[in-house]
């Protein structure tokens, strides 16, 4: 499956060797979750457009209006045979024609990516397992371990109070050794905010903590500061990159409590594994402002590349701005449509030819420079974090 033409309308302000390079390069998708695996009817398709909403989409619009909806029309028509732009009654009637698994095996393939990293741990019964994604398009799929989850499992799983901290190290002791396992992440953004107490507390107060959990109605929902500060010290102390969902997301987080500026207590105390900071919108100046000043920090802009379409491009112009290129990695965060396993990758080479075009065109930047820089931030930095 070729790629969508992504530099079509722009090829003329991109240099040859660096469209060359970004049409042929295979990309390290850091950071995504599975495709559907089950037939969606077109509201839940609109809805799964739409960040941050969990509310059907009103009767007086559609998601097709939107920025991620404008982008799927232009850039995913062409993989259905239709025309760049096709309207939205056309595209889901012709989307319509294929079952779930064909659209996966269609689109995945065209977004180009070598190595998925995949976050298996929210609605798993829709979507495709890492192994599936793996399947479905033909290249290999590592996964990272959600704390909260492996937390909420020991708890509901029968360990008690005062077994759940040595409970938690074990399983992520496990977790360390596991093939494929290459990594944890946190959603401590929907759970409790950054703005808490990140010290790391002593057993007795993760004991106490975990009673207090374990007492309440099911389902159990880790959002304990006390808990939360546990696991991400523990996942650090056992060695695994931690991912951190970071800045716009479902609306039942507080945005202006997931500014990465509230982790510097952690980031100052935590063992040195790399941290990986994740989407960051609207708050990538910032990201970039730790990638520069910590070591171990990294970042990505992969939702919002996504969510804002064409204006994707001002994006990662941005991103570019502060932070040493060797600490940004490519994401698309890609979740249910396939669509959007294509449209992290197309929106992410678009943007990338045309804010590195300027730079070389201004004498601020070498093609090979431009090139290398790709390379960096498309494979070569998450080959490294992740130990791939």
């Amino acid at each position: 499956m070729a790629l969508p033409d992504v530099f079509r309308g722009v090829e003329a302000d991109v240099p040859r060797a660096l469209a060359d390079r970004l049409r042929e390069i295979e990309l390290i998708d850091h950071h995504v979750h599975g495709a559907f695996a089950v037939p969606v009817d077109r509201p839940d398709f609109e809805a799964s457009l739409n960040e941050g909403s969990p509310d059907p989409v009103p009767e007086f619009m559609t998601q097709f209006d939107s920025p991620p909806g404008l982008a799927v029309r232009r850039w995913c028509a062409p993989l259905l045979g239709l025309a760049p732009l096709a309207g939205a009654d056309e595209y889901w009637e012709r989307r319509s024609a294929f079952s779930a698994e064909e659209l996966a095996t269609l689109m995945l393939p065209a977004a180009r990516v070598a190595r998925w990293i995949v976050d298996p741990g929210f609605k798993g019964d829709r979507i495709t397992t890492p192994g599936g994604l793996a399947a479905l398009s033909g290249r290999p799929a590592s996964q990272v371990v959600r704390l909260e989850t492996l937390a909420e499992d020991l708890l509901a799983g029968g360990a008690t109070p005062e077994q759940f901290p040595d409970a938690l190290r074990a399983g992520l002791a496990t977790a360390a050794e596991t093939d494929g396992v290459v990594g944890a992440k946190t959603i401590a953004a929907y759970r409790t905010g950054f703005d808490i107490d990140w010290t790391r507390p002593t057993d007795a107060d993760v004991v106490a903590a975990a009673g207090e959990l374990g007492a309440r109605p099911a389902p159990l929902r880790l959002d304990s500061p006390v808990l939360t500060a546990f696991v991400v010290h523990e996942a650090a102390a056992h060695g695994l990159p931690l991912q951190v969902h970071v800045g716009f997301g479902d609306r039942d987080l507080d945005l202006h409590r997931t500014d990465p500026l509230l982790m510097l207590p952690l980031l100052r105390t935590m063992a040195p594994v790399p941290v990986l900071l994740l989407h960051c919108y609207p708050f990538h100046r910032q990201a970039g402002y730790l990638a520069q000043a910590f070591d171990h920090v990294h970042f990505d802009v992969g939702l919002g590349i996504n969510f804002l379409g064409v204006r994707s491009t001002a994006l990662v112009a941005e991103a570019l701005e502060t932070a040493p290129f060797a600490k940004q990695l490519y994401s698309s965060d890609a979740f249910g449509p396939p669509e959007l396993h294509v449209l992290g990758s197309v929106l992410w080479r678009r943007a990338m030819g045309r804010v590195l075009g300027d730079w070389v065109r201004s004498g601020d930047c070498s093609v090979d420079d431009a090139v290398r820089i790709v390379d960096m931030i498309g494979v070569e930095n998450a080959t490294r974090v992740y130990g791939l």
